[in-house]
């Protein structure tokens, strides 16, 4: 745990995580304003939030996992991917990074078209209830999604990681948009929340995700494809004691780049 706080890497991987999330918070909120010249499609706002999270996937997969999502993150952390330390840390990141991009998109806006920031409200008589098994649905699927085609442990050809998941996210959209306006990602909810004052229904972006998250994890994990590591292992994976795994330091003569401090997805770079 002390090797891994003290790394270079490991806050190397933590800034990527905030930087991404900046990134995408930006693009993705800034898809969604209502332009009087064009008005946003449900099409161009799920083709944005999928480019964008595609993109940062593939740009810090190799440093930090690319999350980009605390229920990412804390799916990851259940499933004994990665440390509660690391969790913890890339959640704060990506809360942080979340707000500085919605801040920065708040800033550069004029005044006339910012409205609500794009946040996320339920809309088409969408109760909070069900908007909680909506975003739960949206987000179980979007991380099981992630787990099956960063799995390294598959012989079969998966294609390309950040196209799948960045394929996920627009079909969320999709569908989401009409019922929640698609959050399946609380850091993506609580930036413009924060920025406009309005946590109107908040929870159902912070529960909903995480809890598909958690149900897509113990599915995967558990379920469809097992993992064999002993108990102890996990458990010394998830409080940051896992020794053989030297994922997070740089070796000199190697310069290798590894996803996750997990060793069976050593070399398998991509995993939102």
């Amino acid at each position: 745990m002390r090797r891994e706080l003290c790394s270079l890497a490991f806050w190397r991987a933590v800034f990527a995580e905030f930087l991404a999330t900046l990134i995408f918070v930006f693009f993705g909120l800034g898809s969604a304003l209502r332009w009087p010249a064009a008005l946003p499609t449900v099409l161009q706002i799920a083709l944005a939030f999928g480019l964008v999270i595609g993109t940062m996937v593939l740009t810090v997969g190799h440093i930090s996992g690319g999350h980009i999502n605390p229920a990412v993150t804390f799916a990851f952390c259940l499933g004994s991917q990665i440390s509660i330390w690391r969790a913890i840390m890339y959640i704060i990141a990506q809360l942080l990074g979340a707000l500085a991009g919605a801040g920065i998109l708040y800033g550069v806006v004029p005044p006339a078209i910012r409205g609500n920031l794009a946040i996320n409200t339920l809309s088409n008589n969408t109760t909070p209830g069900l908007g909680f098994v909506v975003e739960m649905i949206l987000t179980f699927q979007l991380v099981l999604c992630i787990f099956a085609c960063t799995d390294s442990r598959r012989t079969d050809l998966v294609g390309a990681p950040a196209i799948s998941i960045g394929l996920s996210v627009t079909l969320g959209h999709l569908v989401g948009i009409y019922f929640t306006g698609c959050s399946m990602n609380p850091a993506r909810s609580f930036a413009p929340a924060v920025i406009v004052r309005n946590f109107r229904n908040q929870w159902i972006f912070w529960v909903g995700p995480l809890a598909g998250g958690a149900l897509a994890s113990l599915l995967y994990n558990y379920v469809l494809y097992p993992n064999i590591r002993p108990a102890k292992e996990k458990l010394s994976i998830f409080i940051g004691t896992y020794d053989p795994a030297d994922d997070w330091i740089e070796e000199p003569e190697t310069r290798k780049r590894r996803s996750l401090d997990c060793p069976d997805r050593v070399n398998k770079p991509f995993s939102m």
